[in-house]
């Protein structure tokens, strides 16, 4: 218990409809070993996300069918634990408002560094486990008013980095 490996089994949904992208970008995270699963659009990642939640989503805005922003306000609204990264390379600023004011860990533009993407991936990571530890520990306790609070107040403090 407790090695290193153990600390990598971050469950990671990488969505975009390129398809060549988004195989390249899995291997490429593989490689770091981090285990990533792929969905080709909206509708793949919400069916993925019902059988399988991850911790981390790294999503595509624009997408044939559900876009990213519909995909990112039913996943936040469902499990709002799970961390999501947009990655996008046509975002506006109107889009990455919105995709904050939704809960987006993360907004970030294409092409990007594998590295800097698995850094903000073990960002939102970490994150992810802080949030459902303490939103947990009070549930627990019995406090759901304090733990409703707590899982509040990380999305305005989210929001308010920008």
């Amino acid at each position: 218990m407790g090695s290193d490996k153990e600390k990598d089994k971050i469950k990671i949904l990488l969505v975009d409809d390129e398809q060549e992208f988004v195989n390249t970008l899995s291997e490429r995270i593989q490689m770091r070993e981090i285990g990533a699963n792929v969905a080709l659009n909206g509708e793949q990642a919400l069916e993925f996300v019902d059988n399988e939640v991850p911790d981390v989503m790294v999503l595509d805005l624009r997408m044939p069918g559900i876009d990213g922003i519909e995909v990112l306000r039913r996943v936040k609204k469902q499990y709002p634990n799970v961390q999501v990264i947009i990655l996008t390379g046509h975002g506006s600023e109107k889009d990455e408002e919105e995709a904050r004011r939704l809960g987006a860990f993360d907004y970030l533009q294409k092409p990007v560094e594998v590295d800097t993407l698995v850094t903000r991936i073990r960002k939102a990571y970490k994150q992810q486990i802080e949030s459902s530890f303490m939103a947990g520990t009070f549930a627990e306790a019995g406090e759901f008013d304090t733990a409703k609070k707590y899982m509040d107040k990380d999305k305005n403090k989210d929001k308010k980095k920008k």
